[in-house]
């Protein structure tokens, strides 16, 4: 085989042509090894660009977009949230001691009522006629006992001049201990059957606001065994309470004068404003969870809230104004990625923890003191932070294109 046809391509030489680099070179070279030169000058290239490359990506030339936010001074508030019932203060029970058919009901929804008023009426002439029938009673013993009391003293006059046996005299004075204790028996029938005829009108026992009515015209109650209820008053609809269910997680924060706010349904927007009157010790369990009544006191004046009201409600348990604090990102942030991991494997709060502080475009670690949490943000207790300073809460690589690596952090 002779060298000119072993002589490269016309188009693969005039490519030769072109690298000025390797064209001294291949005069050198032997015919053999210039057959594949084309082929292996092309690979060499692939080589060294994606040698390049990669040196570019390691190199940092790829740069890594941080989500900052600032660091800020203003007020945390350590909440215990839970669910309660708007109630009034008092609201007083009105049953009925007598049974019998209800004859009248002078009281309906929100009627204001005053200490006395009759409110409804049971059907009055059994109880009539029972007191009719003890005073006729009374009259007859009492009758009876006016004419042992005569027969007493004559039987006694008589004995003193020995016309009678004594014997005869104290046997009168017997019927007439027998008499008096008839008529005093008498007296307390009667006396209760007044009792049971004025128990017939139901009464308010207080002024209030009638915000219950349980009875219709015509029912029939029986108070023999249980009191129904006819009526629930509340005293005072300007001052109301909610009850809440609060956890028993929260209950080692919560004191007495603890200031909390709540909203309502009706009113979304609207926010009230209470006080913590009372933590009653008294535990509910449901299903084996354990829940604390707390009492929260709110001035109605206005009578917005209506008793029955559910109330979504935040009781403050510690608050501090006007200090240093940071978003809770930037306390799981990790860089390269691992705020996941820094997220489940977060130090307790008392703890000397780290975030990092977005400076000359790099990210860098400021330890710090944490103090009160309020969920959203945390404060700092100590720690080389000033108001404006940019923590870094996440990152992500640009756009476009696969995250890179940030450059070296600066501790």
């Amino acid at each position: 085989m002779d060298a000119s046809s072993e002589a490269p391509p016309a188009d693969a030489a005039a490519s030769l042509a072109k690298l000025p680099a390797l064209r001294v070179a291949a005069a050198g070279i032997s015919p053999g090894i210039r057959k594949y030169w084309p082929a292996a000058t092309i690979g060499g290239l692939c080589i060294i660009i994606g040698i390049g490359v990669l040196w570019w990506s390691v190199s940092g030339k790829s740069p890594m977009n941080y989500l900052t936010m600032p660091v800020t001074r203003g007020t945390i508030s350590h909440t215990a949230t839970a669910t309660g019932t708007v109630n009034p203060v008092l609201t007083i029970i009105v049953g009925a001691y007598d049974s019998g058919i209800i004859q009248n009901i002078y009281c309906d929804y929100n009627t204001h009522v005053r200490a006395g008023q009759v409110c409804a009426r049971i059907d009055p002439r059994p109880y009539q006629a029972a007191l009719d029938q003890y005073s006729g009673q009374l009259v007859r013993d009492q009758a009876i006992l006016g004419k042992d009391r005569m027969d007493l003293a004559r039987y006694q006059q008589l004995a003193s001049q020995n016309a009678i046996a004594r014997q005869q005299a104290d046997d009168q004075a017997y019927i007439v201990k027998q008499d008096e204790g008839t008529v005093k028996l008498d007296e307390g029938y009667v006396e209760s059957a007044k009792v049971n005829l004025e128990y017939t009108s139901i009464v308010s026992p207080v002024d209030g606001t009638l915000v219950s009515r349980n009875i219709t015209g015509g029912q029939t109650i029986a108070s023999n065994f249980q009191t129904p209820t006819l009526f629930l008053i509340a005293t005072d609809l300007k001052r109301m309470e909610v009850d809440t269910n609060t956890s028993e997680g929260d209950m080692g924060g919560v004191r007495e004068g603890d200031q909390a706010t709540f909203s309502v349904d009706a009113f979304p927007k609207r926010i009230f404003q209470g006080t913590v009157t009372q933590v009653r010790k008294s535990p509910n369990t449901v299903q084996n969870v354990v829940t604390y009544d707390v009492v929260i006191g709110v001035d109605n004046s206005d009578l917005t809230l209506v008793p029955g009201m559910t109330a979504s409600t935040q009781i403050v348990m510690d608050s501090r104004s006007d200090v240093l604090r940071v978003p809770d990102q930037a306390l799981r942030y990790t860089p390269g990625g691992l705020s996941a991991v820094a997220a489940e494997n977060a130090p307790p709060a008392n703890a000397r923890v780290r975030v990092w502080v977005l400076r000359d475009g790099a990210p860098v670690a400021v330890a710090i003191v944490p103090g009160l949490d309020d969920g959203n943000f945390t404060e700092i207790v100590n720690g080389d932070l000033h108001p404006g300073d940019q923590v870094i809460t996440a990152e992500s690589g640009p756009q476009g294109s696969a995250p890179a690596s940030s450059p070296p952090p600066r501790f």
